[in-house]
C-alpha cells in the first residue's frame, strides 16, 4: 500500500472568486457582450479492500475552469485545468475566437438577472473528514470482515470501499453574480457473495452523507450487505404473470428519475419524451405530491443556487397527481417559451410525500405480488415510456415474503405505472437528490419461465 499523505487544504471561495472575476473582466475587455464562468476544485480519497487485502488506494485532486462568452447570440466556450493568469486569459481568448465563428442561436444567453440568487443561504454542506489512507483501510477492512464473518455461507467478496470527497465551486457571470460554496460527500459500501451448494447470490449495502458522523458504522454496512446476500439464497424463477409490484425505496428513486428525465428541457424541445405537453395533466393518482426542498441543511441534494446561479427554491413538481411544471435551465426554458425553474444541473432534494406504511406495511397492502430489490439492464425508453428491466427480489403471498426470486423481467409502460401507483411508503431513502419511500405499482407484467 502506498504511504498515506495528508490532503492539502482546498482554496477558499474568495480565492476562486478572484480567478472567475478576472476571467469575466478579460472577456469584457475582448468585446464579449456577456460571459459566464464556473470554477471547481475537488479532492478525495478512495480505498478498497477485497478478501482482506488492500486492492486500491486512490488520491485525486482535480480543478478546472469553464468560460462561456456571448457575442450577440453567438456562443463560444473553452476550459482549462491551469489556473495561472496566462492560462485563464488564453482560455477566454479561445472562447471569444470560437464565438466569432459560431452560428447564431436565438435562445443562447445568460439567465435573466431577476432569476439569479441574491441571498446565498449557508446550508452547512462542508464537513471535511480528517481520514488518511491507513484509517480508511482500517474502516474498509472492518466493513468487509463484518460481512465475511457474519455467516459461513458468505464465501466471496467484491470488496468494501471507503470514500471521502471535498470540493469547492464558484460561478459568476456578467450580470454581477459571483458566489460559491464548499461541500463534502463521504461513503462506505460493501458487496459480498453468499453460496449454498451450487447457488450463489450477490448483494450490497452502502451509506453516504455530507458529514462522516451521519453515516452508518462500517460494521453495520458489512452486516447489512451479508444479510441481504443471504436472504437471496434459494431463489426461484416465476412463470409469467401480471401482478402488483413493490419497488424498494432505493429502486423507486430510479422511477422518479425517469419522470425527471422525461420532463427535462432537452427531452421536451427535442420532442423525445413520453410526457410531451403533459404540464397541467394528471399523471399520478391524486395522493401523489413531489416537492423540491433545496435548502435542507446537510442534505445530499441541497444547493443555494443552480449551475447558472439561478436561485433554488421550494417548489412542487407534482401536486395532487398533476404535473405542474417541467425541469428547466434557462436555455431549454427559452426554447420552450417558458422560464427557468432553477434546475440547471438537476433537481434538489426532490421528495415524494411519504404515505403511512413502512416496507412491511407496503407488502401487507399488496397482499400477493412481487417485491423487487434489484434491477438489471437499461430497458427504459423515455420516448415511448416502455419499461422492461431484468429483476430479482421476493415473491410475496398474504403480505409476507414467501421465497426469493431471480432471472425475471418486470415490464410495463411508465405512463401506466405512474397512473397505477397505489401507495408510497414512509421508508424514505435520503441517500441522493431524489428522496422517496418504496412504491406499490399495480398491474405489471412479470416474465419468467
Amino acid at each position: 500500500m502506498a504511504a498515506s499523505r495528508q490532503r492539502a487544504a482546498l482554496p477558499s471561495v474568495q480565492a476562486l472568486e478572484e480567478v472567475v472575476g478576472e476571467a469575466l473582466e478579460r472577456a469584457r475587455a475582448l468585446g464579449a457582450e456577456a460571459a459566464e464562468a464556473g470554477l471547481s476544485v475537488d479532492q478525495g480519497l478512495s480505498v478498497t479492500v477485497r478478501m482482506g487485502e488492500v486492492e486500491t488506494v486512490e488520491h485525486h485532486r482535480d480543478r478546472g475552469l469553464g468560460i462561456t462568452v456571448y457575442l450577440g447570440r453567438r456562443k463560444g466556450s473553452a476550459s482549462t485545468n491551469d489556473l495561472s493568469r496566462e492560462a485563464v486569459q488564453a482560455a477566454v481568448e479561445a472562447a471569444v475566437r470560437i464565438a466569432r465563428h459560431a452560428a447564431e442561436d436565438p435562445h443562447a444567453g445568460l439567465p435573466d438577472p431577476e432569476d439569479l440568487a441574491r441571498e446565498i443561504p449557508d446550508l452547512d454542506l462542508h464537513h471535511p473528514w480528517g481520514i488518511d489512507a491507513e484509517e480508511a483501510v482500517r474502516l474498509a477492512s472492518a466493513c468487509e470482515a463484518a460481512a465475511r464473518g457474519h455467516d459461513r455461507r458468505i464465501t466471496n467478496s467484491e470488496g468494501a470501499t471507503v470514500t471521502s470527497h471535498e470540493g469547492v465551486r464558484v460561478y459568476g457571470n456578467s450580470h454581477g453574480f459571483l458566489a460559491g460554496y464548499p461541500a463534502t460527500r463521504h461513503s462506505v459500501s460493501c458487496a459480498v457473495v453468499a453460496s449454498a451448494g451450487e447457488a450463489m447470490e450477490r448483494d450490497y449495502w452502502y451509506t453516504v452523507a455530507r458529514e462522516p458522523e451521519a453515516m452508518e458504522a462500517a460494521e453495520v454496512v458489512g452486516r447489512r450487505a451479508a444479510e441481504r446476500a443471504l436472504r437471496r439464497l434459494g431463489a426461484r424463477k416465476l412463470a409469467t404473470r401480471r401482478v402488483p409490484v413493490v419497488f424498494v425505496a432505493e429502486l423507486a428513486r430510479g422511477l422518479v428519475g425517469h419522470l425527471v428525465g422525461a420532463v427535462r428541457g432537452p427531452s421536451l424541445y427535442r420532442r423525445a419524451s413520453f410526457l410531451l405537453d403533459a404540464a397541467g395533466e394528471r399523471i399520478f393518482p391524486e395522493f401523489v405530491r413531489m416537492t423540491e426542498h433545496p435548502h435542507i441543511p446537510r442534505a445530499l441534494g441541497s444547493a443555494p443556487f443552480d449551475d447558472e446561479g439561478v436561485a433554488t427554491r421550494e417548489q412542487d413538481l407534482v401536486r395532487d397527481g398533476v404535473l405542474v411544471r417541467y425541469v428547466l435551465d434557462s436555455y431549454s426554458a427559452r426554447r420552450l417559451g417558458l422560464r427557468t425553474t432553477g434546475n440547471a444541473g438537476g433537481v434538489h432534494n426532490l421528495t415524494v410525500e411519504p404515505g403511512e406504511h413502512d416496507l412491511a406495511g407496503m407488502l401487507r397492502e399488496m397482499g400477493t405480488g412481487l417485491l423487487v430489490t434489484e434491477l438489471l439492464g437499461h430497458g427504459v425508453n423515455l420516448v415511448t415510456g416502455d419499461y422492461s428491466r431484468g429483476a430479482a427480489g421476493f415473491w410475496v403471498e398474504g403480505g409476507e415474503i414467501a421465497h426469493p426470486v431471480h432471472e425475471i423481467t418486470v415490464a410495463g409502460n411508465l405512463r401506466e405505472m405512474f397512473a397505477n401507483l397505489r401507495a408510497v411508503g414512509r421508508d424514505l431513502d435520503l441517500r441522493g437528490s431524489v428522496r422517496t419511500g418504496s412504491w406499490l405499482v399495480d398491474g405489471m407484467t412479470v416474465a419468467g419461465d
